[in-house]
């Protein structure tokens, strides 16, 4: 995406939100990094017309392999665009959480065949439980393809440690989950 210079400072930052709601996240390109929360804030480095933007990222967790790819992905977004220079700060805390996932970013998430995350509720306690396979979880997952809760977990992780992996027993297709944290 190549755009015309921005003539003011909010201008500039405009187009840098819009550009990075084209970065799609490395390990579900069906979304962007602004679809999942990642970017927290683009912010000016000075009043000069050419002064640095500097993009705030608060990885998915701490330990994620895609940190560095996604912070090349955002500089080279920013630079083609013509809106460089540019750096990334990466803001760790407060801890990235599933609840910055947009609404579009929940919908895209479905249509890409992995089953959103439900909201976290402020304060619950999640225990650790050793279960079965076969003993039922109290929250109902979804199926993304035919929207049955007739499903069950055939792990707990997926792809990626964010996930698990489910299957529906009323389509019978396996999908991934996009687990609340």
């Amino acid at each position: 995406m190549n755009v015309t210079a921005p003539t003011t400072r909010d201008a500039r930052i405009a187009l840098a939100w819009e550009v990075l709601g084209t970065v799609l996240d490395p390990e579900v390109p069906a979304l962007s990094l602004c679809d999942l929360g990642i970017v927290r804030d683009v912010l000016p480095q000075g009043d000069a017309a050419g002064s640095a933007l500097e993009i705030v990222l608060t990885p998915t967790y701490s330990g994620c392999p895609a940190t560095e790819l996604i912070e090349r992905l955002v500089i080279e977004a920013i630079d083609a665009a013509g809106l460089g220079p540019a750096r990334v700060r990466l803001q760790r805390a407060p801890a990235w959480t599933t609840d910055w996932i947009s609404a579009a970013g929940r919908r895209k998430l479905r249509d890409y065949g992995i089953a959103p995350p439900g909201a976290l509720v402020a304060g619950a306690a999640l225990p650790l439980r050793f279960l079965s396979r076969r003993v039922v979880v109290s929250t109902l997952i979804a199926c993304p393809r035919c929207a049955s809760t007739d499903t069950t977990q055939l792990s707990a992780y997926g792809s990626t440690a964010c996930k698990a992996l489910y299957r529906c027993l009323a389509c019978l297709e396996p999908f991934e989950y996009f687990k609340p944290i």
